[in-house]
């Protein structure tokens, strides 16, 4: 596959849909082809779930229903829109994917065996090549949501209590330290310009870093294979 996936994690209100829309545009004014893409979404089928899931109406069925829904949800938004993408030479954003569900629904009381099936049978091994983890602290994070969103209504997760935005910060710090090639935390207490630079930095060094790597491979072949018949 010769895309690559950068996935964007973190509370409420850390700011991921600002920074992917910051960051796509300056990676298409490098002449890059970019989809940004969020979760749970990015399909109609996919959207119609996450209207189901935002809104609450699943909430009654338990969490580990709730955790099969973005599982049906994500399986189509792979095969639809992020696989595709990447077999084509994409760089591919998205909002959220399967680090939200081990935070999400695992503290929500979905066992994690059955989280881990979920993820194994929906993304395989498509895993990201990075992971952006924007973070702040729960009481920052919801005032900033609760100003964005208006006199509009809190959905079905933006309106729980702080307590658990505070334990779900801490889980994915938990998963970051844990897998720490793949991630990077961001502090998303800052400004927006900020954060956009850092990020930017951050992408371009890693994008450079597999394009060397790629040139490398190809000139391992080259030297395995001997010198061309005259």
């Amino acid at each position: 596959m010769t895309g690559f996936f950068i996935t964007f994690e973190g509370g409420e209100g850390s700011g991921k849909t600002t920074q992917i829309a910051r960051l796509a545009a300056s990676l298409r004014a490098r002449g890059l082809k970019v989809t940004t893409t969020r979760e749970p979404g990015g399909t109609p089928g996919a959207d119609a779930l996450r209207h189901v899931i935002l809104s609450g109406a699943a909430k009654a069925l338990g969490p580990d229903m709730e955790a099969i829904l973005f599982a049906a949800a994500r399986a189509d938004h792979v095969d639809t829109v992020i696989r595709p993408a990447l077999e084509g030479g994409q760089i591919v954003l998205c909002d959220r994917f399967h680090d939200s569900t081990r935070v999400y629904q695992g503290l929500g009381g979905s066992e994690t065996a059955l989280i881990e099936v979920l993820e194994a049978a929906t993304i395989g091994e498509l895993y990201p090549d990075v992971t952006i983890l924007l973070d702040i602290d729960a009481e920052t994070g919801l005032a900033r949501a609760a100003e964005r969103r208006g006199t509009a209504v809190a959905d079905r997760f933006e309106g729980e209590d702080i307590t658990l935005h505070a334990d779900r910060r801490r889980a994915f710090l938990s998963i970051a330290a844990a897998e720490p090639e793949r991630f990077i935390v961001v502090d998303a207490t800052r400004s927006a310009d900020e954060i956009a630079r850092e990020i930017r930095f951050i992408v371009e060094d890693r994008l450079e870093s597999r394009r060397l790597e790629t040139a490398g491979r190809g000139t391992a072949a080259s030297v395995a294979a001997g010198p061309s018949p005259l």
